[in-house]
């Protein structure tokens, strides 16, 4: 009989201690011992004979060489599914103990790309300081692709990611979304006394310099497919994911660009914005696990977000007048 490794068990019973599991589970999500010793501060060492041991637990072979890494066997991948239930489970009793005080208190982690971070994060501190006091939240820059993966495999408990017109992301069937904003986009350009460039409209920029965000990320791919619908190849000498660092660029004549209203954090622009074909929007949205998704943490905290939105949002005047 298998069943979870604990304190008095009969002897003769074999059991599966829920770290090493744990540890394999985490071996199938990131692929290799190196990305498990890091991502939860083991040596690789101690992650391989943690794994040997519960080999000897289970009593068959969990891990075979390929190459110069190892791959999870049939009965590896077994263990994996029911570790992933059990992990869900506790979660989901965590967040019904925790539904059933008073006092919303505990640890939330959250991830959150650069311009989400400027503009609603301090707001929405500013709120749940006041209102749960006893509330920590810990917040860290991640690009949205490396949050969403990251929640999934439990090293954070909400990320604020964003989405692209006609981009899909990785479906993760273990996380759930909320919308947040719909987050218009527009091309950026000096204003007309600063610096030498001169591109009214997107056309006109086919022989400007560019700042963009770098290669792989979703607004990258978006923009440049974008300038390519307008007939050229963006001449993109500026890369960094640093929004502020973009808004100096265009501010001081040195590059034009597109930037989302978000970034601008309720105050007036500072650039000249100009409006893009058919209007395009992203999509900003919040993303958790679904077996703790009703955390009174993550609850409170999914709120705070919602309303420092609506605290920052730009009216259309504003955009209007830049």
């Amino acid at each position: 009989m298998y069943q979870v490794a604990r304190h008095g068990a009969r002897t003769g019973e074999r059991m599966l201690d829920v770290r090493r599991l744990r540890l394999l589970r985490e071996l199938k999500i990131r692929g290799t011992l190196a990305g498990v010793a890091e991502a939860l501060a083991y040596s690789p060492s101690a992650v391989s004979q943690q794994l040997s041991l519960l080999e000897k637990e289970a009593g068959v072979e969990l891990l075979q060489k390929v190459g110069r890494r190892v791959q999870l066997t049939p009965q590896a991948e077994i263990l994996v599914a029911h570790t992933t239930h059990l992990l869900d489970r506790l979660e989901v009793a965590e967040a019904e103990v925790a539904a059933s005080v008073t006092t919303v208190s505990g640890t939330v982690r959250v991830a959150v790309f650069q311009s989400a971070a400027h503009a609603v994060i301090p707001q929405a501190l500013t709120l749940l300081a006041d209102e749960f006091p006893e509330l920590r939240v810990e917040i860290t820059e991640r690009e949205p692709e490396a949050g969403l993966f990251e929640v999934s495999a439990r090293d954070f408990d909400l990320v604020i990611a964003e989405q692209y017109p006609g981009h899909t992301r990785a479906h993760l069937p273990d996380l759930d979304r909320v919308n947040l904003a719909t987050d218009a986009l527009r091309f950026a350009v000096p204003r007309r006394n600063v610096g030498r460039l001169t591109a009214a409209t997107l056309q006109d920029a086919a022989a400007v310099p560019w700042v963009m965000e770098p290669l792989g990320t979703a607004s990258r791919q978006w923009a440049t497919q974008l300038c390519r619908s307008a007939g050229f190849e963006p001449d993109v000498r500026f890369e960094t994911a640093d929004l502020v660092a973009h808004i100096r660029l265009i501010q001081s004549g040195n590059a034009v660009g597109i930037l989302p209203d978000l970034v601008w954090a309720g105050q007036k622009p500072t650039v000249r914005l100009r409006a893009l074909p058919d209007n395009p929007h992203r999509t900003v949205f919040t993303a958790a696990r679904r077996s703790s998704a009703g955390r009174p943490g993550v609850l409170a905290v999914r709120d705070a977000l919602s309303r420092a939105v609506a605290l920052v949002a730009l009216s259309p005047a504003v955009i209007a007048g830049t």
